[in-house]
């Protein structure tokens, strides 16, 4: 299978033939502006799917959009006559080719030419209509709101809203490129005479500002958002992808003392908080007990011994724990804890609890084990 992709360094292109190299797809004739413009030549005789991705969004000149959009496809299915291949070409087009404004006019005027092209020669066309695609890899500055948004906020850049309440539809960059592969096999979502990504997301562009503010601000709180929202999931993913380079990490607060440290690491709303705790060789910590908070023990270095006692009995359990055997020690409410570092190094115990720690409802009581 031969694939050839135009505008393979664009946004979809470059997301696109990643997906097929993963995939083990290896035949992929990759033509940009850029690209020597005899290669069409040889790429339109020996292809056996296209992709056709190219276009014009931001031209210096408005005549570029029927150039661009109308006359390069013109040349693509020229080129593909010439050679007589009637392979199945996928047509990369707009929402806005519904209106009249140059660039919906110029998309139009590109499926008309495919469909023509379908009537003519029998060749299978897939015209899809996207709208507004956003993920990872987007120019920013250039044609989508969400790269340009992310880009600045995440450089504490001003951004411009012009109507919070304006609706967007939107396409996830890897749904999209789950889609063009399964046209490309044969499995195509089509309605009517066009094909479609089946995952839109409609969502406000104010809520959209909120959200990529949120994921800003989450870093300095130590939180997540909800990632059990499909779209806020995306939109945090690929806001991440926009962190200047030597911005990647950041510094969490450890609380040091003679015993060693504990850190936050991860605090959410709805799935509680994950710790960082450090002992030292001898140390004990803990010897309190809760009424409903829980909490997840794991030792990934050193070793140690945790021991229960519930509140009201003499009974003491222990469990020994160690980084050489990973297991999860659940704390149950109602029974006192503590653990205890038996070795030589620091122990590094990875803390869970269901809740994000309240200083105004700490649901903790201090009781020796």
């Amino acid at each position: 299978m031969r694939m050839l992709v135009t505008g393979a360094k664009g946004f979809i292109g470059k997301n696109l033939i990643a997906e097929l190299k993963n995939r083990k797809y290896t035949d992929i004739l990759e033509y940009d502006k850029d690209t020597d413009h005899n290669m069409l030549d040889e790429y339109c005789k020996k292809a056996n799917f296209v992709f056709h991705l190219a276009g014009v969004n931001r031209p210096k000149e408005e005549s570029e959009f029927m150039e661009g959009n109308y006359g390069f496809t013109s040349k693509l299915i020229d080129t593909l006559k010439k050679y007589k291949n009637t392979c199945p070409v996928m047509l990369s087009s707009s929402i806005q080719a519904k209106l009249d404004n140059p660039y919906g006019k110029s998309k139009r005027a590109g499926e008309d030419l495919l469909f023509n092209y379908n009537k003519e020669t029998g060749a299978k066309v897939l015209v899809y209509r996207f709208p507004n695609v956003f993920g990872k890899w987007c120019r920013p500055n250039y044609n989508s709101v969400i790269a340009t948004f992310c880009q600045n906020i995440a450089r504490n850049l001003p951004i411009s809203v012009s109507d919070p309440n304006i609706t967007m539809n939107l396409v996830y960059i890897d749904d999209v490129v789950h889609e063009l592969i399964n046209a490309l096999e044969g499995k195509e979502n089509r309605k009517g005479l066009f094909c479609e990504v089946p995952k839109v997301y409609t969502i406000t562009l104010g809520e959209i500002v909120d959200l990529i503010y949120s994921f800003k601000k989450s870093r300095e709180e130590r939180t997540v958002p909800d990632l059990s929202n499909e779209f806020t999931k995306k939109l945090y993913s690929t806001y991440l992808s926009y962190l200047p380079e030597d911005q990647f990490s950041y510094e969490l607060k450890m609380n040091v003392d003679d015993r060693g440290s504990f850190t936050e690491f991860i605090k959410t709303n709805d799935r509680g908080q994950v710790s960082v705790n450090i002992s030292k060789p001898g140390i004990v910590k803990g010897n309190h007990w809760h009424h409903t908070k829980t909490e997840k023990f794991l030792v990934v270095s050193g070793k140690g011994v945790i021991r229960f006692r519930k509140v009201n009995s003499d009974e003491i359990i222990e469990y020994y724990v160690s980084g050489d055997k990973l297991q999860v020690v659940d704390i149950p409410p109602g029974y006192t804890h503590n653990i205890e570092n038996l070795g030589d190094t620091n122990m590094v115990t990875i803390m869970w609890a269901n809740e994000p720690f309240d200083p105004e409802n700490p649901d903790t009581y201090h009781l020796e084990v």
